[in-house]
């Protein structure tokens, strides 16, 4: 649920009131099957098919004057496990360009330093999601913590699928990531006004991970009644201070009667790896010659084009269906095109639970390696590059 992923915008748009304490929560899981991957086909049970599955508290307090207090604590779960974090179907296994031709020792390396970071909140934070406090005042909202990014809102947005499933546009950006979800050790600035939103943002760099480098962005939406536009860039650096990954979104969205149409644009860049200069610094330490050091620093840079299209045909009571196209042009010389494509269909049995299929079909070019995944957890890659993957989720979702 894009409200859910939004929540300070919901807060600021919100009327005041005296001190309250909401609870809230989703709990997702569903049987899936996955074929092309390492060891072939899967079928398991899978927590956060549609949306990742929480809990949270939000806080606000009316202290008058057009003041309020506020604070979000979001915390992941597994379904399936009861654990705080997850690790794809694949593993630890890396795209085979970021290691094909390599020396074994290198390649051995790399896959050593890289592929045990693969997977959703690792280190089990507690409110690995969003924790942040924030006050709003005639003038806007000012929020501290860990909180989604300008450009991931304008992702989640435009996506028709708002980030949902398999078939969401971000899927096909996950090794390495295209773009940065959540931060820490933001302060932002939000305002919302009628139907316009936008927010400014900044990081504090050194925080207590390694994810904690300098980052900026702002976005700007107009979020009418039949009618969506708006953009979205983050930009950071790494931590030799060299610019890093920047992601930059723009979308528009009609809704005619029951029909919703929706498309995206994003651009990706990643001049200099985002965690280059660790692993850099492992393998020069390790004894790796520098110009092969440099020759696996080149593989995890980035240059692409994600773009997206998606109808949503809302039929009442029966629920609704939706049909996404996806395609991620990859413009370095690994051309390691993705193009994704599927149907989803969500049928409510009350206004908090509902059932939920979702079909897609990853079709990968000669030296991508594209796993589908769902919303609250990474896909990772297929068995082999150039190895297609369908998948198929049947799910319920409630939520509280």
């Amino acid at each position: 649920m894009k409200k859910s992923l939004i929540a300070s915008a919901a807060f600021l748009a919100c009327s005041g009131a005296w001190a309250q304490v909401n609870l809230y929560g989703i709990v997702d899981a569903g049987v899936t099957h996955v074929t092309g991957l390492p060891g072939g086909s899967k079928t398991k049970l899978s927590s956060g098919i549609m949306e990742g599955s929480r809990w949270g508290l939000r806080v606000q307090e009316d202290l008058g004057g057009g003041y309020r207090a506020m604070a979000t604590m979001e915390s992941r779960f597994e379904a399936d496990s009861g654990t705080f974090g997850n690790r794809p179907a694949s593993g630890s296994q890396l795209p085979d360009r970021l290691t094909a031709g390599l020396p074994p020792a290198v390649a051995a390396g790399v896959s050593g330093a890289v592929g045990p970071t693969l997977g959703v909140n690792l280190d089990s934070r507690a409110f690995d999601r969003q924790v942040w406090v924030g006050l709003v005042t005639p003038v806007g909202g000012f929020l501290m913590g860990r909180q989604y990014t300008p450009a991931f809102e304008a992702v989640a947005t435009f996506d028709i699928m708002g980030t949902q499933s398999a078939l969401s546009a971000g899927q096909l950006v996950t090794i390495p990531a295209g773009m940065d979800i959540r931060y820490d050790d933001t302060v932002q600035y939000r305002i919302v006004k009628g139907p316009w939103n936008a927010a400014l943002m900044t990081s504090f760099p050194g925080g207590a991970t390694s994810a904690s480098k300098r980052l900026m962005g702002l976005n700007a939406i107009y979020k009418g009644d039949a009618f969506q536009a708006g953009f979205g860039y983050n930009t950071k650096k790494n931590s030799a201070e060299q610019k890093a990954l920047s992601t930059a979104a723009f979308g528009a969205s009609s809704t005619l009667g029951a029909f919703t149409v929706s498309g995206m644009y994003a651009r990706i860049q990643e001049p200099n790896p985002s965690s280059g200069p660790e692993l850099s610094a492992g393998l020069t330490a390790a004894g790796v010659p520098a110009a092969l050091v440099a020759n696996v620093i080149d593989r995890l840079k980035q240059d692409a084009n994600l773009l997206h299209l998606g109808v949503r045909y809302q039929m009442g009571a029966a629920g609704h269906v939706t049909f996404a196209v996806n395609k991620l042009n990859d413009k370095r010389a690994t051309n390691a095109d993705v193009t994704t494509y599927g149907v989803a269909y969500t049928y409510p049995l009350s206004k908090r639970t509902n059932l939920n299929m979702v079909v897609t079909r990853y079709n990968n070019s000669a030296n991508a390696q594209t796993a589908p995944g769902g919303n609250g957890y990474l896909g990772g890659v297929t068995a082999a590059a150039g190895r297609d993957s369908t998948s198929v989720a049947f799910g319920i979702r409630h939520t509280f």
